[in-house]
């Protein structure tokens, strides 16, 4: 899943910081980091004599040598002191430099400032400060001309099995699902967000066959975030407010059931959030037709929906950020 956590298959997708922004979505995406930051206050883990070295007085692993080096597992790479969620394995790459190389990290996790020799970039954990290691641009390794250069010993791994236990999941339908996931994965926290079809009965739903009708699926985004660095609620608000939440059965030129504005919930208090911010919307005069529901099977969408604006350079036609609750 391209993700999964606030205004993030990553973010696989993904927020994706390398890539080009509008003015519009980089305004809902500082706003979003004012509300997500300082969420964390767990209290750090205790560190190892070498994580001490690396972590906290910025020292280097020797190349070749950390467990993380060549590591191929799907699944999430956390700050080793905090446990935020920094990467995502699939923007994991191999750069034959000897440590661990992502082109992307998980929106708003990590901090970049000029490292004491005056020349490179060091990249630290947004959370809690850590020792990440440098980035460097320009070497064109890949797509994204960016090469995030971390020390294996500044980081742990969550297995994607095991990404539901330490992250969070919810899923909003709002229109068109490549508007929808644009902002979602953008969002701070938001690990990954991955365009989608649920609410119907058919196993394996292709898109010709929703558009068609008749499945009663509709196009969804699914977002796996990290609970530490973003909240539901400040997910949910991005939603109501990237699309707009009055039009029935359709948002904007795209029109029919499978473009209704949903909110899939996995839990009470997920429900109790979507309906308490419906109720604000509400009392403003807003005439919200975002149904409630309970979330059921996800169903990923072809690879070629995945990060679809990202891809092609260009910017929602059908979605854009509008303040709803101030």
């Amino acid at each position: 899943m391209r993700l999964s956590g606030a205004v993030a298959r990553g973010y696989t997708g993904r927020m994706k910081t390398a890539r080009l922004w509008t003015v519009g979505v980089a305004a809902v995406v500082l706003a979003s980091c004012a509300l997500g930051e300082g969420i964390m206050q767990k209290a750090w883990r205790k560190l190892t004599e070498e994580e001490e070295r690396v972590i906290v007085r910025k020292g280097t692993e020797k190349p070749f040598s950390g467990t993380y080096e060549t590591h191929r597992e799907p699944g999430v790479f956390t700050c080793r002191r905090c446990g935020a969620a920094l990467y995502r394995a699939e923007d994991k790459f191999d750069a034959g430099c000897g440590w661990p190389a992502f082109d992307a990290e998980v929106p708003g996790a990590v901090r970049r400032q000029k490292d004491a020799d005056g020349q490179r970039v060091e990249i630290l954990c947004a959370t809690c400060d850590g020792h990440l290691g440098h980035v460097f641009t320009g070497e064109r390794l890949t797509r994204r001309n960016v090469r995030h250069c971390v020390n294996s010993v500044s980081m742990d791994f969550v297995p994607e099995a095991e990404a539901t236990n330490v992250f969070s999941r919810a899923v909003f339908a709002g229109g068109c699902f490549w508007g929808v996931e644009y902002f979602l994965q953008q969002s701070f926290g938001v690990i990954r967000a991955v365009s989608g079809y649920t609410g119907g009965t058919k196993e394996f739903p292709t898109y010709e066959q929703v558009c068609k009708g008749g499945t009663g699926h509709i196009e969804a985004v699914e977002v796996l975030f990290d609970p530490q660095q973003t909240t539901y609620e400040t997910l949910a608000r991005l939603f109501f407010e990237t699309h707009d939440p009055t039009q029935l059965d359709r948002q904007g030129p795209d029109i029919g059931e499978q473009y209704r504005s949903v909110v899939y919930y996995a839990d009470a208090e997920q429900k109790a959030v979507a309906e308490r911010l419906i109720g604000l919307l509400r009392d403003k005069g807003f005439k919200v037709v975002t149904r409630v529901e309970s979330a059921g099977k996800f169903w990923p969408a072809e690879a070629y929906h995945q990060d679809y604006y990202f891809k092609k350079g260009t910017t929602p036609y059908c979605h854009a950020p509008v303040n709803r609750f101030e």
